[in-house]
């Protein structure tokens, strides 16, 4: 399985990007996708997750009422609207999947590479 991660960019305090996922190699069936992301010098952190059958999400409240995950089955994608940022959501944001069985932890998942999320003051 291979994800590759897209949409990452500089963007202004308020302003909104889109972020891509394009997954493939398998069937993602009873798959969990997920964005995670990681800021200079932190760990990395769990941001919001999509059931790839169900469609049923979950996010930090820190992006809450801000974000929203998606997916387009037909194309192996699944997205991350981000929308009011702030510059405390400027980090590298990581896509992964979590296939079915896997530790809840994420240890077993697969990962994309990261895309760069810088928003301005």
């Amino acid at each position: 399985v291979q994800l590759q991660a897209s949409g990452g960019g500089l963007v202004q305090t308020g302003g909104s990007l889109r972020l891509s996922c394009a997954a493939s190699g398998g069937t993602f069936n009873n798959y969990v996708m997920g964005w995670f992301r990681q800021a200079p010098g932190k760990k990395r952190d769990f941001v919001s997750v999509i059931t790839w059958d169900a469609g049923n999400t979950h996010y930090d409240d820190s992006v809450k009422g801000r974000f929203t995950i998606s997916k387009d089955n037909s194309k192996n994608t699944f997205y991350l609207q981000m929308t009011s940022l702030k510059p405390e959501d400027t980090a590298v944001y990581f896509c992964a999947a979590n296939p079915p069985g896997s530790s809840p932890d994420w240890v077993g998942a697969y990962w994309g590479q990261g895309t760069q999320v810088t928003v301005s003051s």
